[in-house]
């Protein structure tokens, strides 16, 4: 009884994350198809039997799912959720085809196919900017208040009171700036540009691999360089600035994230960093439980969707047939042959699609069902 009490806010908290991106990625959709001309059927938060549902004037059945794991828009003339163009589809009557989204213009088509994943990296760069401007932005000054003995730091040379100014020809304002690059980019080399007493000296840095173990046990492989930063603050942002450096975080967790993936497939890192829906909802948990009051909480689990938002985007965009970036890759094919692809091949290529996505969800579930929180949580559970 006490494990639930403590932790009864687990599946809520990873509920409202999925509903929330899911209803912002799948309404991107919806609007620019609605803007495109086409009819909308359904508009679904989940799948699975319908908990409740209704229709608006335009014949769209809004409607919220039993199993809260996605979503999807089923425009006029799909055959289903994946939207492959139902059989029917060149048979509809002159009316039925100006709604249809499989008679509209490529650029339209491509249009509303781009929209999910854009409305969930716009959610994420406009909640951002909102955060910044109203909370401001943590900030550390990235200069070396003390090096770590044996460390990287050490042996390319760092002294205390050392500015890191670039890494590599990129501009380095922040102490969390330097530490996202070194931490992604493991042992790869890198020059550094730093301020010492105020001449500009060029560092070679090979930041040393080291497993950092989070709250569950779990070990990740890391870059890290060795030094210790001194003082944080807040800096409030007005509308320009707090756009840009949105963007600017926008951009580094979509780069991180692919150089990732990147590094997955090489064997640089381990797979059993991936994480699935069990890993969403203790992360999701985790960010609602702290902070010292409700609303410090709740900023925490605001934080940790956007974060989300922009990993859910990207990996839409990614070009597997049965995601958004499988039917752009469709569609260029469309506009470079200036015919569609053979039916036949599409339908191939979604069952190919199908099979990678659950292999993938299998493989990273398994991953999750595997580490030693999984075991506690569900101990905890019936015990």
């Amino acid at each position: 009884m006490d494990f639930l009490i403590n932790n009864w806010i687990y599946i809520p908290a990873f509920v409202v994350v999925i509903t929330v991106l899911v209803f912002v990625h799948e309404y991107g959709h919806y609007k620019v198809a609605r803007i495109c001309g086409v009819k909308v059927d359904t508009f679904a938060i989940g799948f699975g039997p319908e908990l409740w549902g209704r229709f608006d004037k335009n014949g769209c059945r809004w409607k919220v799912c039993a199993v809260p794991f996605g979503g999807y828009v089923k425009f006029h003339g799909d055959a289903g959720v994946a939207s492959d163009a139902s059989s029917d589809v060149d048979e509809m009557t002159d009316e039925e085809k100006k709604v249809c989204f499989h008679h509209k213009p490529l650029y339209q088509r491509a249009a509303v196919v781009l929209a999910g994943p854009a409305a969930n990296f716009i959610f994420a760069i406009l909640a951002m900017t909102l955060l910044f401007m109203a909370l401001g932005q943590a900030q550390t000054p990235p200069i070396a208040g003390e090096i770590v003995a044996g460390s990287a730091a050490e042996a390319s040379g760092f002294e205390p009171g050392d500015r890191v100014l670039s890494v590599d020809g990129s501009k380095i304002d922040s102490f969390e700036e330097l530490r996202q690059k070194i931490m992604v980019g493991l042992d790869e080399p890198l020059l550094m540009k730093i301020d010492r007493h105020g001449r500009t000296i060029d560092l070679s840095v090979q930041p040393k691999i080291v497993l950092q173990e989070d709250g569950d046990g779990n070990s990740h492989r890391i870059g890290q360089l060795g030094i210790k930063s001194t003082g944080r603050e807040f800096i409030k942002h007005g509308p320009v600035s707090a756009f840009l450096s949105a963007v600017d975080q926008t951009w580094f967790v979509t780069t991180a994230t692919l150089k990732g993936v990147g590094q997955i497939i090489s064997g640089a890192r381990d797979t059993q960093e991936l994480s699935g829906p069990l890993g969403i909802l203790k992360m999701s948990g985790d960010a609602a439980k702290r902070g010292e009051d409700l609303s410090d909480r709740a900023l925490s689990l605001f934080n940790f969707m956007i974060f989300v938002s922009i990993s859910l985007g990207l990996i839409n965009l990614f070009p597997i047939p049965m995601l958004d970036g499988g039917h752009l890759v469709f569609y260029l094919y469309e506009a470079i042959r200036g015919k569609p692809m053979n039916a036949k091949a599409m339908e191939y290529g979604f069952r190919i699609g199908l099979s990678l996505v659950l292999m993938l969800m299998i493989f990273a579930t398994w991953n999750d069902i595997n580490k030693p929180w999984v075991q506690d949580f569900f101990t905890g559970l019936f015990s």
